[in-house]
């Protein structure tokens, strides 16, 4: 078995208003922040996981975000997997 981390990040839909991303830009435009157009506030998860192969970490990982770390109805994901 090999050792593995899971890089994972969760965001919203972008068909779907963000409340938080959308305040966040607000503070930053009156902070003087004119240059952000947009923010998008989404979650970031690290997992070690104990596998044969790459391949079978990122099975596991991909499971493990449809059945409970990601809702399919609001929010995508996306990952990488690394050697630890």
């Amino acid at each position: 078995m090999a050792h593995f981390r899971a890089e994972i990040d969760i965001m919203p839909h972008k068909e779907l208003l963000d409340p938080q991303g959308k305040a966040v830009a607000a503070s930053l435009q009156k902070l003087h922040f004119e240059d952000v157009e947009d923010v998008r506030i989404g979650r970031h998860i690290t997992i070690k996981i104990k596998a044969k192969s790459k391949e079978e970490a990122a099975a596991h990982v991909e499971e493990a975000c449809k059945k409970l770390l990601a809702n399919a109805i609001m929010e995508g994901f996306h990952y990488q997997i690394h050697e630890a």
